[in-house]
């Protein structure tokens, strides 16, 4: 294969691998906005149990075979760069996701935050052959970082009001500082991992159980790392995909230049790009908070007034029961009936001729006219 078709094919296989990592997000995200705010094994099972958990699973996977890929076949300055347009393709795709559009400030902390990795990474220069940590330095950063993901994975416990809705976001980049430092370190132990393998670690051939204990760290820090941008998705999904992704670098750099004899390219010069680079991602991070926080505002009301014929009912209903009460009462003698108890006795007699007067009333037996029957009469009584 001859140089332009290779480099046509690391591009290629780069935007697979970035819409790959997107989609992973934007599914990630959307569990975690329909999962529980509630953690623990519970959790953990339920969300092992949901289909779309496994097809994000299934997208990072693919996402980093087609970057390994690409890294095969075209150079770390060029691949590097597009794998950052994850976050690009990530915005949108979640905003339709969500039935919204991007807000500008979502879009202004994108591209910010967008050039602020491309100057990072353009400033890393790639690990030379050979490069990897020893055993003992491996289990060195291997609890150092375990130790910092449990600082920064309890930190911002939430209060109350808009203080909550700040800790839970707060609390999200933590997590997802944790889960981008976690691949990062986990990257390193590969690394490391691979030149055991080889035989070539430093230090001299290890064990197979030392190698072994490299693995098991792989292979924890790999899920936990994706646990935690899970728990990260709950405060949003801009902020803390591009958290993730500058954290990643950002870890591999710090063991690079700590413990590999690493540096920035162009001396001092790529120090002060890194540095201003770091500014510059973080002025998108900040940005894209904002337009996070102000996307959730702007759909929520419309929410709000969903729950309130809910409650209506059921404070309706003690006041409609004693109804059928008032209705029973009703049959009871109206006072139209107690006048009438006339001393007349028996039933008027049948009067055969008209203009005959009638006869008197007799007073020796008490009145036994029923009320309701006897009112119907048509024989006008005479005074």
């Amino acid at each position: 294969m001859t140089a332009p078709d290779g480099i046509v094919l690391a591009v290629l296989l780069s935007l697979v691998s970035a819409a790959g990592y997107a989609l992973a997000a934007v599914a990630q995200s959307r569990l975690a906005a329909s999962a529980s705010s509630d953690g623990g094994s519970g959790a953990l099972r339920a969300l092992l149990a949901r289909g779309q958990w496994w097809w994000a699973v299934g997208l990072n996977a693919a996402g980093a075979l087609a970057h390994v890929a690409a890294l095969h076949y075209g150079p770390l300055t060029l691949v590097q760069p597009l794998g950052a347009l994850t976050l690009v393709a990530a915005l949108p795709l979640g905003a339709y996701c969500a039935r919204r559009r991007v807000t500008r400030a979502e879009w202004r902390g994108a591209f910010w935050t967008l050039a602020g990795l491309v100057g990072l990474i353009s400033v890393t220069g790639p690990a030379t052959p050979g490069d990897a940590l020893t055993l003992n330095e491996a289990l060195i950063v291997a609890a150092s970082t375990a130790l910092l993901i449990v600082v920064l994975a309890r930190g911002g416990r939430n209060g109350a009001g808009s203080r909550a809705e700040t800790s839970r976001r707060g609390r999200g980049l933590g997590h997802a500082t944790a889960s981008g430092i976690a691949s990062g370190v986990a990257s390193a132990l590969t690394q490391t991992l691979t030149a055991a393998l080889a035989l070539e670690l430093p230090g001299g051939a290890t064990a197979w159980w030392q190698t072994a204990l490299i693995a098991v760290l792989i292979s924890a820090f790999a899920v936990g790392g994706l646990l935690l941008s899970q728990t990260a998705y709950r405060g949003g999904l801009a902020a803390p995909l591009a958290v993730v992704n500058l954290s990643n670098p950002a870890a591999a750099a710090v063991i690079g230049v700590a413990l590999l004899g690493e540096t920035f390219r162009a001396g001092v010069w790529g120090w002060l790009i890194a540095a201003a680079a770091s500014v510059v991602a973080a002025r998108g991070v900040v940005l894209l908070t904002k337009g996070a926080g102000a996307a959730l505002t702007t759909t929520a009301p419309p929410q709000t007034p969903g729950t309130e014929p809910v409650t209506a009912p059921a404070t309706q209903v003690p006041t409609r029961m004693p109804a059928p009460a008032r209705t029973t009462a009703a049959p009871a003698p109206t006072p139209a009936t107690a006048p009438v108890t006339p001393t007349v006795t028996s039933p008027l007699p049948s009067i055969t001729a008209p203009g005959q007067p009638l006869p008197p009333p007799r007073t020796d037996e008490p009145a036994t006219v029923p009320a309701p029957t006897a009112t119907p009469a048509t024989v006008p009584l005479a005074g």
